[in-house]
């Protein structure tokens, strides 16, 4: 088996599984990839220091959302734990927790049911222990030999991310905020303007309305620092999926 990508993708709420052009995407996306043996989810909903891994055996799912119908908590991805892959995490970073009864969190499987939907394949999620860029970068490139494993790195998160901000309809023109730091990051990567992204919130455009908090713009940093090899080379990076819902930005990348 060949090196397996990392990707960076833009969850969204869970009212984004009901939107056909994005699980259409998410589907072509996956039928695209190399099959994995297992993934590793980074997710933004989940900071916990030290880092904890979580879903190492199969668990209910964590519904952390409030507020919706009833439906989207009746959703359910029994995929198979990930007791090996936790055991290689543990290989390459020491100290890491375990949270044996932790589920996966809707930044993981939302994407899943749409990605893998017969949840045949192991699937481990793992904490962000900090959302200094820098250090998940460092953390990512600790993680990057997994993918000559067969395991598919996965950040999740939002390139912008205000929910305070949402527009009233998932097809309304985005903001002048959003469009500018969705160009901003697009170019960043595609540039491998390493410096620049790692220093997003002083070289952004509007980065702290497209950011208040930075969590679901973190999970980028993992992925990035795993795409990454030995030599230092950067990777082969492309924007997979792009477009706005409720004018946040939905771009997602793939580093090879």
């Amino acid at each position: 088996m060949g090196r397996m990508p990392a990707l960076f993708l833009s969850h969204g709420a869970p009212p984004l599984a009901d939107d056909a052009l994005w699980t259409g995407q998410l589907a072509d996306w996956a039928a695209d990839l190399p099959r994995p043996e297992s993934i590793l989810v980074i997710s933004a909903h989940w900071e916990d220091a030290p880092l904890t891994l979580g879903a190492i055996r199969t668990v209910p799912l964590v519904y952390d959302f409030w507020g919706f119908p009833e439906h989207y908590y009746s959703v359910r991805y029994a995929a198979p734990g990930a007791p090996e892959l936790a055991d290689e995490v543990s290989r390459l970073l020491p100290d890491v927790h375990r949270a044996e009864s932790r589920g996966l969190d809707h930044g993981a499987y939302v994407p899943l049911v749409e990605m893998y939907p017969d949840a045949d394949i192991p699937v481990l999620q793992m904490s962000m222990p900090t959302l200094d860029p820098a250090r998940l970068f460092a953390l990512g490139r600790k993680l990057a030999p997994l993918r000559e494993q067969g395991t598919l790195i996965v950040g999740s998160g939002f390139t912008t991310h205000n929910l305070r901000e949402l527009h009233p309809y998932p097809s309304a023109p985005p903001p002048a905020w959003s469009t500018e730091f969705d160009a901003w990051a697009s170019a960043a990567v595609a540039s491998g303007d390493l410096d620049s992204l790692l220093n997003f919130r002083d070289k952004a455009p509007a980065a702290r309305v497209a950011h208040p908090r930075t969590e679901h713009f973190a999970p980028l940093f993992v992925a990035m620092g795993a795409a990454i090899d030995s030599a230092d080379s950067p990777a082969a990076r492309r924007t997979v999926i792009d477009g706005f819902w409720y004018g946040l930005s939905k771009r997602s990348f793939q580093f090879d």
